[in-house]
C-alpha cells in the first residue's frame, strides 16, 4: 500500500511538471514552436541594434533638401524687416544691421564660413509666414512671436528663442497715464496682421476698457503718426518700444513713459518652414552657439586661440575629430564666433535692447532663461 501511494505521488509530479513546462513556453503566435533560449534573447536584442541605424538612413536629406538647395545657390535668404533700430534696420549706407540681422549672419556663417553670405529679404508682418511658406525665404529673424496657433497652422517651425519678451504700452510722459485703465477711449497705435494686435484686444476687451485700434502695416508709419498726435499711445514689445523710446528722446522729441504691465509673454526666435529636420538642426545649432560660447567664456577674440584642455570646449570647437553629424563643418561655431560674436557680444552691440545682465535673456547661470543643450 505504501508504495502505491508512492508511485501515485511521483506520477502527479511528473504531471504537474509538464503543465509548468508548457505554461512557461505558451506564446501568441498561434502554436509556433517556442524558440531557444539564446535565440529569443538574440532576436529581442537585434531591434536595439539596427533600428537606430535604419531610422538614419531612410531620411532623403542629400537629395534635394534645404541645406544642399543653400550651399548650391551660396548663400542663405533670411526674412526679415528693415523698420526696427536695434533689432532690424536698413540703415542710412543702404546696409541692414540689428539683433536680427546678426542671427541671420550666424547661420551663414556656420554653413559657408563667411558670415557675409545671406540675403536679406524684407517681409511685412502679413505676409511673413505665406513668404516663408512659398520659399521667398528660408529661414526667418523678424520678431516673430512662438505662439501654439503658428505652430500648428502656418506651417512653421519656431526653433530657440533668442530674445524673451513682453508686450507693453508706451504714452507721452506729459498725458500721465500709468495704467491701462488710464487708456479708456484712447486711439492706440498697433502693427496690423500681429500677435500684438490680439492680444490689445483680447486683453482691453476683457477688462472692460474701450479703445480705438488704429493699424500701421510697419513701423516706419506707425512711429511717426504717434509722434504727430494721431494716438494717445502705441502697443508693441517692449524691447521695441524701448528702441523707439530711446530714438525719439535721442531727437530731443518729448519724454515717453513705458507702462510698468506687460499683457503677454512674447517668445521671439528664429524660424523655418515645416518638414526638414535636418534644415532645422543647422539653424537651431548654429544659432544656440552664440550662446554656448558665451557659457564657455568664448568671445570673438579668444575663440580661435583657445589652447585649454576642457573636452566640452573641445567639442564645441570642433578639435580631435568631433563631429556630431549635424550637416555643419566641426569647426562652425569659430566661424560663428570670430565674424559675428557670441550672444553677449551681438546683444551689446545694440543699446536700443536694454541691459542684458540680470535681464530674463542673461544666462541661466546668471538668473536669466538663456540655456542650450549640451554640446557633446
Amino acid at each position: 500500500m505504501q508504495k502505491s501511494v508512492h508511485r501515485l505521488l511521483a506520477l502527479l509530479g511528473l504531471v504537474l511538471a509538464f503543465s509548468l513546462i508548457a505554461a512557461s513556453c505558451g506564446n501568441d503566435d498561434d502554436g509556433a514552436a517556442p524558440a531557444a533560449p539564446e535565440a529569443t534573447a538574440a532576436s529581442t536584442e537585434a531591434p536595439e541594434v539596427t533600428e537606430p541605424e535604419e531610422t538614419v538612413t531612410v531620411v532623403p536629406q542629400q537629395a534635394g533638401g534645404t541645406l544642399q538647395a543653400v550651399k548650391d545657390r551660396g548663400h542663405v535668404l533670411c526674412g526679415s524687416r528693415d523698420d526696427v533700430p536695434g533689432f532690424a534696420l536698413l540703415n542710412e549706407d543702404g546696409q541692414y544691421e540689428g539683433f536680427d540681422i546678426d542671427m541671420c549672419r550666424v547661420v551663414a556663417a556656420a554653413i559657408f564660413g563667411d558670415a557675409d553670405a545671406v540675403e536679406i529679404v524684407p517681409v511685412t508682418s502679413a505676409e511673413r509666414f505665406t513668404a516663408l511658406a512659398s520659399g521667398q525665404f528660408e529661414v526667418m529673424n523678424r520678431n516673430t512671436t512662438w505662439t501654439a496657433t503658428r505652430d500648428g497652422t502656418e506651417g512653421a517651425n519656431f526653433l530657440f528663442t533668442t530674445y524673451y519678451d513682453g508686450q507693453g504700452l508706451m504714452v507721452p510722459a506729459s498725458t500721465g497715464f500709468t495704467t491701462l485703465d488710464d487708456l479708456a477711449d484712447a486711439n492706440i497705435c498697433v502693427s496690423t496682421g500681429t500677435t500684438t494686435e490680439l492680444n490689445l484686444t483680447a486683453v482691453f476687451a476683457a477688462r472692460g476698457i474701450p479703445f480705438n485700434p488704429v493699424t500701421f502695416e510697419g513701423f516706419d508709419t506707425l512711429v511717426p503718426a504717434y509722434q504727430e498726435g494721431q494716438c494717445e499711445a502705441m502697443t508693441a514689445d517692449s524691447s521695441v518700444l524701448g528702441v523707439f523710446k530711446f530714438e525719439i528722446e535721442g531727437d530731443d522729441g518729448p519724454e515717453q513713459h513705458i507702462m510698468a504691465e506687460l499683457i503677454s509673454k512674447e517668445p521671439l526666435g528664429t524660424v523655418v518652414r515645416d518638414g526638414d529636420t535636418e534644415w532645422a538642426q543647422v539653424v537651431n545649432w548654429a544659432t544656440m552657439a552664440t550662446v554656448q560660447a558665451w557659457e564657455f567664456g568664448l568671445d570673438s577674440n579668444n575663440i580661435g586661440s583657445y589652447d585649454g584642455t576642457d573636452p566640452n570646449i573641445l567639442n564645441f570647437l570642433g578639435r580631435d575629430g568631433f563631429d556630431p553629424g549635424l550637416g555643419l563643418p566641426p569647426d562652425f561655431a569659430i566661424n560663428v564666433v570670430e565674424q559675428v560674436g557670441n550672444y553677449e557680444e551681438i546683444f551689446n552691440r545694440y543699446p536700443q535692447l536694454g541691459t542684458l545682465a540680470g535681464s530674463v535673456n542673461d544666462l541661466w547661470s546668471n538668473g536669466g532663461l538663456m540655456y542650450v543643450p549640451p554640446y557633446r
